[in-house]
C-alpha cells in the first residue's frame, strides 16, 4: 500500500500528456539486412522469436548511434577531471565559473543545440535507422518550478525529428533516480547505487517509466524502453550485493509499463556494465529484448567472443541487441558491426559526437582557453570569469553540427562501405570456404580473431591503433564485402610485402581479376586496379598464387575524376 501511494504521488508530480504520433519509416541502409518500410506506414517494432520485426512481420535490424552527453553530460567528453566527471558536478563547475544566471542560459542553449534537427537529418542521411538517447532522470522529475519537467521538451522534439526522418528512438535510462551504478555515468550523488539502497528511488523510477510509457504509448517512432543502463558494476562490489534485486526490479517496471502500454519493446541490460546475464532467469514478458555492451580495448586489438549472448538467445528465444559499441578505431568498428550482423544482431555506436577526438562520426572543436577550464576541473586554479565565459560561449557555437568536424572514415568503417580502408584481418564471417581458405585448419592466431585459422600477426609499428596484418601462402585466400552507394569506379590499393619469394597474388573484385606481383620484402603500397563497383554489396577476394605474402589493408578510394554515368554503366556491363 505504501508503494502504490508513493507511486501515485510521484505520478502526480510527473506531468504527463499522452499524444499520438505517426511514423514514416524509410529505408536508409545501403547494405542493410533489415527490411525498409514504406514511407507512409507507421510501424511498431516487437520481438518475434529471435528477431525484431515490424507490424508487417518483416525483420528489422537496428543500426544506430548513441546520443550521449546531451541530456546526461559525461565529463570525459568535455576532457574534464574528477571534479567534473558527471552531470551534477559539471553543472556545479559551470555555476562556480560563470554564476547561476549565465549557467542557466548556458544549459538552455547547450541542450537546444547539442542535438538538433540537423543532427537527426544527418544521422538518417548517413544510413543509420535509429538513435539511443541517454536520459538523466533529474531532467524528467518535476521540481515545482515549471508546469512540466524540462527533459520532456527535448525528448518530444527528438521523437518528432526522428519520426520525420524515418528513424527509431530507443529511450535509455542512463541515470536513474539515485543511480544504478554508483559511478559517474549515472550522475550518482554519493558514489553508491542508491536506486538499490533506498526504495523511494525505485518508486520514482517506476513512476517515471510509467509516465514515459503513457506519453509515448501510441508513438511508433519509439522503438522501445531500455530500462536501466549498465547497472551494478562488479568491480565496486555493487553486483555481488544487489544483483538478485535486478530482475525483480525489471519485472516491477515492466508491469507498470504494461498497465498503460502493451505495445513497445522492453529492453533489459545485464549487471556489470550490461554484460552479466546470469541475473536473468527466463523471459517474463512476450516482448523483451536483451542488451549487451561491447568494447574492445585490448592492445594488440582483439575481437571478443559474443558466444555467451548467442547462447542466451537460444535459451530464451528472444532478440539480443548491442546497445553500445565504439570508442576505438575503424578496424574494430568494421570487425564489430560485421560480427554482429552476421549473427543477426543490431547495434548502436557510442557516441555520435564528443570533443576533440577522431574516433566518432563528429568531433566538437575545443574552444580557445579550454585548457583553463580543464585545469579547474582537475583541482587547478580558478580562471577569470571573462576568460571562462568566452570559452563557454565558443563551445555553444562549436557544438552545432555545422561547426563540428566530420569523420567519414569512422562512419564508413562501421557501415562497411566505400570509400574505406579494409583491414586485412577483417575478412568475412561466413567461415571456411566462403570467407577464407587455409592449408592448416588447426592453426590459430595469437591476437584478434583467435577462434579462426587465418594467420593474423601484430606488427610493432608507430602507426596508431591498426597494426595487424595477415600472412597467406600459395592457394590460401581471404574474402571481403564492401558496399557502394551507387555504381562508381574505384581505385583499389593494397599495402603488401613478400614473405617467401617469388610471391604473386590475385585480387578478385566481383567478376574481375587482377594479377599482383610482390617483389618487395618491405611494406609497399601498390595500386591493384581501377574497377567498377555496383550499388549495394560487392565481393573482394585476395589470393596468394605463389610464394608467401602479407597483406595489411585494401584501400577503396574514388579516382580523382569519375567517368560519365553512361560510360560507367557500359564498363559495368562489360564485366
Amino acid at each position: 500500500m505504501r508503494n502504490s501511494h508513493c507511486t501515485g504521488a510521484i505520478l502526480r508530480r510527473l506531468q504527463s500528456l499522452p499524444w499520438i504520433l505517426g511514423l514514416c519509416l524509410t529505408g536508409t541502409l545501403p547494405c542493410a539486412l533489415s527490411v525498409a518500410a514504406r514511407a507512409s506506414e507507421p510501424s511498431f517494432l516487437r520481438a518475434r522469436g529471435k528477431d525484431i520485426v515490424n507490424e508487417r512481420g518483416e525483420k528489422v535490424l537496428l543500426r544506430g548511434v548513441g546520443l550521449g552527453n546531451w541530456l546526461l553530460p559525461e565529463g570525459y567528453m568535455w576532457k574534464f577531471g574528477n571534479e567534473a566527471d558527471r552531470p551534477r558536478r559539471i553543472e556545479k563547475l559551470v555555476t562556480d565559473l560563470i554564476g547561476p544566471e549565465d549557467a542557466k542560459r548556458f544549459w538552455s542553449e547547450f541542450r537546444r543545440n547539442y542535438i538538433s534537427e540537423a543532427d537527426v537529418r544527418q544521422i538518417a542521411a548517413l544510413g543509420y535507422n535509429s538513435v539511443r538517447v541517454a536520459l538523466n532522470a533529474r531532467l524528467f522529475l518535476a521540481d515545482g518550478g515549471s508546469p512540466e519537467p524540462e527533459g520532456f521538451q527535448y525528448l518530444d522534439d527528438l521523437v518528432n525529428w526522428c519520426k520525420g526522418q524515418g528513424i527509431y528512438v530507443i529511450l535509455d535510462m542512463h541515470g536513474a533516480p539515485g543511480g544504478q551504478t554508483g559511478q559517474n555515468i549515472d550522475d550518482s550523488a554519493n558514489d553508491q547505487p542508491e536506486l538499490f539502497v533506498q526504495s523511494r528511488y525505485q518508486d520514482e523510477l517506476v513512476a517515471l517509466w510509467k509516465t514515459l510509457a503513457l506519453r509515448y504509448r501510441n508513438e511508433a517512432a519509439v522503438a522501445g524502453y531500455d530500462l536501466l543502463n549498465e547497472p551494478l558494476p562488479k568491480r565496486t562490489g555493487a553486483e555481488a550485493t544487489y544483483k538478485n534485486n535486478l530482475e525483480p526490479l525489471y519485472k516491477r517496471l515492466t508491469k507498470a509499463i504494461r498497465e498503460v502500454d502493451p505495445k513497445h519493446m522492453i529492453i533489459l541490460e545485464g549487471a556489470d556494465w550490461a554484460n552479466d546475464w546470469s541475473v536473468f532467469t527466463r523471459p517474463f514478458d512476450t516482448n523483451l529484448v536483451y542488451q549487451f555492451h561491447y568494447y574492445c580495448w585490448d592492445t594488440p586489438s582483439k575481437v571478443k567472443s559474443i558466444a555467451q549472448y548467442l547462447g542466451y538467445r537460444e535459451r530464451f528465444n528472444a532478440p539480443i541487441w548491442c546497445g553500445e559499441t565504439g570508442e576505438r578505431d575503424g578496424a574494430i568498428y568494421w570487425a564489430t558491426t560485421e560480427y554482429f550482423e552476421a549473427n543477426n544482431i543490431g547495434w548502436s555506436f557510442w557516441p555520435w559526437k564528443k570533443m576533440d577526438s577522431d574516433n566518432e562520426p563528429y568531433s566538437i572543436r575545443r574552444p580557445r582557453d579550454w585548457a583553463a577550464v580543464i585545469g579547474f576541473s582537475r583541482g587547478g586554479v580558478k580562471p577569470a570569469k571573462e576568460v571562462v565565459k568566452k570559452a563557454f560561449d565558443e563551445l555553444l557555437v562549436n557544438i552545432r553540427l555545422d561547426h563540428c568536424d566530420y569523420h567519414p572514415n569512422v562512419v564508413n568503417a562501421m557501415l562497411r562501405r566505400a570509400p574505406a580502408r579494409i583491414e586485412a584481418e577483417n575478412f568475412g564471417r561466413q567461415g571456411l570456404g566462403i570467407s577464407y581458405a587455409v592449408s592448416n585448419g588447426s592453426s590459430r592466431s595469437r591476437f584478434y580473431r583467435v577462434d579462426e585459422p587465418v594467420t593474423i600477426m601484430a606488427e610493432e609499428s608507430q602507426r596508431p591503433r591498426s597494426s595487424q596484418y595477415i600472412t597467406l601462402s600459395a592457394a590460401e585466400w581471404t574474402a571481403y564485402m564492401i558496399s557502394s552507394d551507387a555504381p562508381k569506379l574505384w581505385d583499389i590499393t593494397g599495402r603488401v610485402r613478400a614473405g617467401k619469394l617469388p610471391a604473386e597474388g590475385k585480387l578478385f573484385i566481383n567478376e574481375q581479376a587482377f594479377d599482383v606481383k610482390i617483389t618487395e620484402q618491405g611494406w609497399v603500397e601498390k595500386k591493384l586496379g581501377t574497377v567498377p563497383l555496383k550499388a549495394g554489396l560487392n565481393n573482394l577476394k585476395w589470393m596468394i598464387t605463389r610464394g608467401t605474402a602479407d597483406l595489411d589493408w585494401l584501400g577503396v578510394e574514388l579516382p580523382k575524376k569519375q567517368p560519365e554515368a553512361a560510360r560507367l554503366g557500359e564498363a559495368q556491363g562489360a564485366h
